[in-house]
């Protein structure tokens, strides 16, 4: 496996921290990729749903979080049970230690996780503020405008007529 110094680039891109994070943070790929599984799903427009499959494990076992964009999984299995007389002749069902991570875009939040038949379900909205939103710029005629008007929003010279 290579490692790569991301080092000079942090000093070279000003004002470009967070993509050389996300370059530095890519580059760190964890090894278990493919567990637990999981599944992502458009629920409406602006909502989105992560369904993780973690049979075995309860709600103590499992640590949400999210910072900085990244919503980060975690479960923590305790001992196994081998020592309370079980001797299993084959293993298949996984409960080992995870961790997760989805980089969320930008105005997505964590609205709520629940634990049902061993799938962990965390519902994510997508949120724009009002000024990234897209606005109507309303087509004067005749006199030129000093600036232009909003559709909806009252101006200085709205208000004096």
């Amino acid at each position: 496996m290579s490692n790569i110094d991301l080092t000079p680039l942090y000093r070279t891109m000003v004002g470009f921290d967070r993509l050389a994070g996300m370059i530095d943070q890519a580059s760190r790929l964890d090894g278990t990729q493919g567990y637990p599984p999981y599944n992502i799903e458009k629920v409406d427009e602006n909502a989105f749903a992560i369904e993780i499959a973690v049979a075995g494990f309860t709600e103590a076992d499992l640590e949400i979080e999210t910072k900085e964009g990244l919503l980060t999984v975690a479960g923590k299995k305790g001992e196994t049970e081998d020592g309370n007389g079980r001797n299993f002749l084959h293993r298949g069902i996984a409960q080992r230690s995870f961790i997760r991570r989805f980089q969320l875009a930008d105005h997505v939040l964590v609205t709520g996780a629940s634990l049902e038949h061993g799938v962990l379900r965390i519902d994510l909205i997508r949120e724009i503020p009002e000024e990234k939103k897209a606005r109507k710029i309303e087509i004067g005629t005749g006199v030129p405008a000093k600036g232009p008007k909003l559709i909806g929003k009252k101006s200085a010279t709205d208000n004096a007529a």
